[in-house]
């Protein structure tokens, strides 16, 4: 049989760039910027080999069983944790784009607190990862726009809903592409790419973490936003991990698994844009390794603590605070009004057993006045950040 062809490197092709002459900027940068500058033309994949080494290979196939593995030992268990995991993904994610927020911020945000505008970015974050998996057993041009949308559409709406009009590039000045790390191919070659990419993810021929890792590499290179690409690019990893089957009920944090060496990350793009797949799937494996191991730790760690609740929590047992403390451990801060619905119960219920929890030390006031009071379980938010604390610290050695 013959060999696979080599995957192949990105191309170039000369554009021309013109400032505006109008004089709105410094002659020093309009002598930088003018003149053509060079914008990828990546390849088309749909029907390509994906050439691994057999080394690659056999640690895409561990992290696979890896990741398999820890999705089925939650199984049934996982309605507490799997909101947390997703956040904590989410998170994740955005720090790679220097998004940071904490836990608490994170889940004020999430029952409407304004005050903070990356943790409104991150829940965003969490809503296109949501529609990235609701979205999975149809993943076409327009579940991609979806995704997007979900994720911009309230901050940046004149920018969804449709593929970039306009060159873009990553790095350099905000005057033009000269000198920049990477520019992306022209606009006019977005939608072809894009319906190429969507006949890649559609084999069945590839294995779902290989397939997975290039989708993401071959999204990041096309580049088909003006903003957004990198977590929008992240979500379509969990996506194609859940359409594959890999995943069936979590949502593994592989992005807190690449925070260990963010740099490595982004060098691995430059290889695959190189003709090297092999580099980001190695990448990605190794970070799926830790972020299964570090997945387990949070959910037993806010297991744990679920369970310490149970014995300062003295009302009989499946009275409203018992039931709200299973909250807390997927909704760590909460308001009145938030109980009530999510435990079906009275505006007096709900605050009965909130009071029962502060009195127990499980929930501490943090905002508000009498009329919009909030309160969180510090407990469970420091699980959390202890996870994200972790997911940014570099493993003292390789697994192999």
């Amino acid at each position: 049989m013959a060999e696979p062809a080599a995957w192949p490197s990105l191309g170039h092709e000369s554009v021309p760039w013109t400032l505006p002459d109008d004089g709105s900027v410094p002659r020093a940068r309009r002598a930088r910027h003018t003149g053509s500058y060079d914008a990828a033309v990546p390849p088309s994949i749909a029907d390509l080999d994906v050439p691994l080494s057999s080394e690659v290979l056999a640690l895409a196939d561990e992290a696979s069983a890896e990741i398999a593995r820890f999705d089925a030992e939650l199984g049934a268990d996982i309605a507490p944790y799997a909101p947390l995991l997703l956040r904590s993904e989410s998170a994740a994610s955005s720090k790679i784009e220097n998004l940071t927020a904490s836990a608490k911020a994170i889940a004020l945000a999430e029952i409407g607190d304004p005050t903070r505008a990356n943790a409104r970015l991150i829940v965003a974050n969490t809503r296109a990862m949501q529609a990235a998996i609701a979205l999975a057993d149809d993943l076409d041009e327009q579940a991609i726009l979806d995704m997007h949308e979900a994720l911009l559409g309230a901050s940046d709406p004149e920018h969804v809903g449709r593929w970039r009009d306009q060159q873009v590039w990553v790095g350099g000045s905000n005057y033009g592409p000269h000198g920049a790390a990477y520019v992306p191919p022209v606009h006019e070659r977005v939608p072809a790419l894009m319906a190429d990419l969507v006949d890649f993810m559609r084999r069945d021929d590839v294995p779902a973490l290989v397939q997975a890792t290039i989708a993401h590499a071959q999204f990041e290179t096309i580049h088909p936003f003006p903003d957004g690409n990198g977590r929008t690019g992240r979500s379509l990893i969990h996506a194609l991990l859940r359409a594959k089957r890999l995943t069936r009920t979590v949502t593994v944090p592989v992005s807190a698994g690449l925070l260990t060496d963010t740099d490595a990350y982004f060098e691995s793009l430059t290889a695959y844009r190189r003709g090297e797949p092999g580099t980001i799937v190695e990448l990605l494996a190794e970070a799926s390794f830790r972020a299964v191991d570090n997945g387990r730790r949070l959910v037993a760690d806010l297991g744990s603590v679920r369970t310490g609740w149970d014995e300062r929590i003295t009302v009989r047992r499946g009275a409203s605070a018992h039931r709200l403390a299973d909250l807390l451990v997927r909704q760590p801060v909460v308001d009145s009004p938030l109980v009530q619905r999510e435990l079906g119960v009275a505006a007096s219920n709900a605050n009965t057993a909130i009071d029962h929890l502060v009195e127990k030390g499980i929930l501490q006031k943090v905002s508000g006045n009498h009329r919009n009071r909030k309160w969180a379980a510090s407990e469970i938010l420091g699980e959390l950040d202890a996870f994200a604390e972790r997911a940014g610290r570099r493993a003292r050695a390789s697994r192999r």
